[in-house]
């Protein structure tokens, strides 16, 4: 007997095959995706984007900042404890605003600003409203909604006050596990009360749609602590969810070395804590966002996924369809219909080239007419679970979804693909499929589930 018909027999929803999950894949918030930016893109050809943008245009704003270092974390951030490098960090981040603002046309409007990091709240309340009204100068912001990363380890009451005083509606807090011994086993002490302490602030300002970030498959991590965890975020009454497999990629990420690799649940343990995750969430009421996000049905996010409004950038599942993303900041990407590009991802390196009027232009990519239309099918596998694939592309890529056909993982039908539930879990590994660059390094990617 094997794992799939034990599955069956168990009644667990999900089949397991891990042939079709061994290979390594990217998490698809863009198409192509950042390992296949390259030298070549210049500040002009960003220049020149920015000037043809029109209608609605989101921005990213990048504090790559936090009172404290947690070993798993993949960010670019550092530690927020010299205020002199922040200081000169937020000048520069000005700079930024001030260059891109200038040449973006005056009648692109802002309708979404999201602020990432780090940890914005790594920085002082004061600067933070200093930023956005630097923002609101450079930029014609259009009763944009405002969402925030948040630490609830270091928000306080002014950090309130500030998200009541900008008109934040969204918020995400890096939750993780509610598990004591995991949290210090991943280098992230936060007693629950620190929590629900957050919980209520930000309820109490306005904050309408509140995001927990949760992770499985951590060093120690068994299923009772997965399910306790669930059962208070629910109790807790986020609005969503994010259920991330921990990735342990420490050859990329030199701090995931501190973690115990030996302790790391095996690839059948994290599958069925993710299925476990998924119908947890599902009975108590939310709505399935492809097969690791989640929302309650009266949240934005659930009404764009219930409706096929649903999209994917480079914060995730999104209710966004702005055609344009600035980013702002080290590290930052812009997405536009044609370029995708990223600034400089070291903040001393990001500096110097601001304090030389330079753009800090790093790398990009040319979104190709080939690039735009598997983007699409990508996203729409991701997000709708299914796809219309015109004859040429599904002939080029039926030896690499004939597995997934021939389990039952994936469907067929007349021009169009369908992933049915027990796909789910594979949606990832079949978009891969459609991605001609994936022949390259599979190592710089996390486990499909």
């Amino acid at each position: 007997m094997n794992a799939a018909d034990d599955c069956c027999l168990s009644g667990v929803m999900w089949p397991y095959f891990p042939e079709l999950l061994a290979k390594p894949v990217p998490r698809y918030t863009s198409f192509p995706t950042a390992a296949e930016f390259a030298d070549g893109v210049c500040p002009s050809d960003v220049f020149a984007a920015l000037e043809q943008a029109r209608g609605e245009i989101s921005l990213y704003v990048h504090i790559p900042f936090c009172e404290s270092i947690c070993w798993y974390c993949g960010c670019n951030t550092g530690a927020a404890n010299r205020r002199q490098r922040l200081a000169s960090y937020l000048d520069s981040l000005y700079h930024e605003i001030v260059m891109i603002g200038s040449r973006l046309p005056r009648s692109a409007s802002i309708r979404h600003v999201a602020f990432g990091g780090g940890s914005p709240n790594a920085i002082a309340p004061t600067d933070f409203v200093r930023l956005m009204d630097t923002l609101t100068l450079h930029f014609r912001l259009t009763d944009p909604v405002i969402s925030i990363e948040l630490d609830p380890r270091t928000l306080n009451e002014s950090w309130g006050a500030v998200m009541g005083g900008i008109g934040a509606t969204r918020a995400s807090l890096g939750v993780q596990t509610f598990a004591p011994h995991l949290q210090v086993a991943i280098g992230r002490e936060q007693p629950m009360k620190e929590i629900a302490r957050s919980v209520a602030l930000l309820r109490k300002v306005g904050i309408a749609s509140l995001n927990f970030d949760l992770m499985y498959g951590l060093p120690g991590q068994i299923m009772d602590d997965l399910v306790h965890t669930i059962e208070t975020t629910v109790a807790m009454g986020a609005d969503r969810v994010a259920l991330f497999g921990y990735a342990h990629v420490p050859h990329l990420i030199p701090r995931q070395r501190r973690i115990d690799a030996s302790a790391l649940p095996g690839q059948y343990e994290r599958f069925r804590m993710a299925e476990r995750g998924y119908r947890m969430f599902v009975d108590q009421g939310y709505q399935p966002v492809g097969f690791d996000h989640f929302a309650l049905p009266g949240d934005a996010l659930a009404q764009a996924s219930l409706s096929g409004r649903l999209h994917r950038n480079f914060q995730g599942f999104t209710d966004d369809d702005a055609p344009v993303t600035i980013g702002l900041g080290a590290s930052a990407i812009s997405s536009f219909p044609q370029l995708i590009v990223q600034n400089e991802k070291n903040s001393g390196r990001y500096r110097m080239m601001l304090s030389q009027d330079q753009l800090p232009v790093s790398k990009g990519v040319f979104r190709l007419a080939g690039d735009r239309l598997r983007g699409r099918i990508i996203e729409r596998l991701l997000c709708h679970g299914q796809a219309r694939v015109d004859r040429a592309i599904l002939t080029e890529v039926y030896p690499g979804i004939a597995p997934f056909i021939e389990k039952g993982l994936l469907v067929a039908e007349e021009g169009k693909l369908v992933i049915p539930p027990a796909g789910l879990a594979y949606a990832r590994a079949i978009a891969s499929q459609f991605d001609p660059y994936r022949a390259g390094s599979p190592s710089r990617f996390s486990s499909a589930v």
